[in-house]
């Protein structure tokens, strides 16, 4: 099977490394110093359109293929793990309203965020709940037209800028997903910063206080909250960073040879080194790899294959682990110049530490494809 990409896609794949390499990857050491993406970036993202790319094109999207849409992921995640976060978690609102949301729904809030008129953000974690998400503590019960939210959430990405949320809550002992608006009376955002990776994605805790919010916000069906909005917008999660492992895997194998070509040690330059050339060629090899199964993920999600939920996971539990990898060996060949803030490559292996773990870690990643290989696929 041959792989290759149309014309159209290589086309926009050349306009997404344009804008990143002007807009993005001159200033993500910045980002990540002062803890934050400014909104004129982001701005000038939206007005490309991107921030609709998974959107349809009756409700404002661009509604762009499974591939074109990865290879954004991978150019957003080569140069700012932190923005490729704020994408993320917006998509994942943006998938689940595509997937679970009323006509209204998609009618009134898929445009705004389509054109960044507003920003969306995801939440499921909470500060006693990670992994274990289908029994969330936060709450919500009907009383008098609304629902009312109480509980928290935790680790939020752009939890500090977004202006939509979806929440997940137990609402009489079953998983409901809500549309929250930030300015809802009764929720409360407090920023949440100096974490170890992802410095810039703006993390926040959600609070909500007797939130009330109206019936028509509910997203799909009571006792869906989980199993359905929640899985779509999980399955995007994944999606988008797996491409974007395999953009930082990229960047450390770019700074790896930049690095190894310069520098000498004992009269030879570190590049002829055959240590090094093992690192080097396991990054390459890797990053190879990693957008294989990532392209196979696409591809099986532009099919509707029933099977593009586990090669998801897959791509993303095995770009995880490459960026990783990848990240530990760059900082390893810059020596002691890959811990100082002189280099990007000590930022890129605190970013892929936090890959490992966000959109369902590796190790519930390997629970789940395990059981899809019990069942003999």
């Amino acid at each position: 099977m041959r792989i290759e990409l149309t014309p159209q896609q290589s086309k926009q794949q050349e306009s997404f490394k344009h804008f990143v390499d002007d807009e993005i990857f001159p200033y993500a050491d910045d980002y990540d110093q002062q803890q934050r993406i400014p909104m004129k970036t982001i701005k000038k993202f939206a007005e490309k359109g991107w921030l609709g790319v998974t959107i349809p094109t009756e409700n404002g999207g661009l509604e762009m293929d499974t591939i074109s849409w990865g290879l954004l992921c991978e150019e957003i995640g080569r140069a700012s793990s932190s923005f490729l976060s704020l994408i993320t978690v917006h998509y994942m609102l943006c998938k689940a309203l595509t997937s679970w949301g009323t006509d209204f729904q998609k009618e009134y809030w898929l445009p705004k965020l389509a054109n960044g008129e507003i920003l969306g953000a995801f939440g499921l974690t909470e500060p006693e709940f990670g992994s274990d998400a289908k029994n969330v503590g936060t709450s919500a019960h009907f009383a008098d037209g609304d629902y009312v939210l109480n509980g928290s959430k935790k680790w939020i990405s752009c939890g500090q800028i977004a202006d939509l949320f979806l929440i997940i809550a137990q609402c009489d002992g079953a998983p409901c997903a809500f549309i929250v608006e930030k300015n809802t009376p009764g929720f409360f955002v407090e920023p949440i910063n100096d974490m170890l990776g992802f410095r810039a994605a703006m993390l926040a805790e959600l609070r909500m206080k007797d939130c009330r919010i109206p019936e028509k916000n509910l997203v799909g069906k009571i006792g869906f909250g989980f199993s359905h909005v929640a899985a779509a917008a999980l399955d995007s999660g994944r999606y988008t960073i797996a491409w974007g492992c395999v953009g930082l895997g990229r960047a450390c194998q770019e700074a790896s040879i930049s690095y190894a070509t310069e520098r000498k040690q004992f009269d030879n330059y570190i590049k002829d080194h055959q240590l090094i050339q093992k690192m080097i060629a396991d990054m390459i090899t890797n990053v190879k790899a990693a957008r294989l199964l990532c392209f196979n993920a696409g591809y099986l999600k532009s099919t509707k294959d029933p099977q593009m939920i586990m090669a998801t996971s897959i791509a993303k539990y095995f770009a995880s682990k490459m960026a990783a990898k990848a990240s530990s060996d760059a900082v390893q060949i810059h020596g002691a110049n890959g811990c100082s803030s002189l280099y990007p490559v000590q930022r890129y292996m605190r970013d892929a530490k936090i890959m490992e773990i966000i959109e369902g870690s590796n190790q519930m990643q390997q629970i789940l494809i395990a059981r899809y290989g019990y069942m003999g696929i």
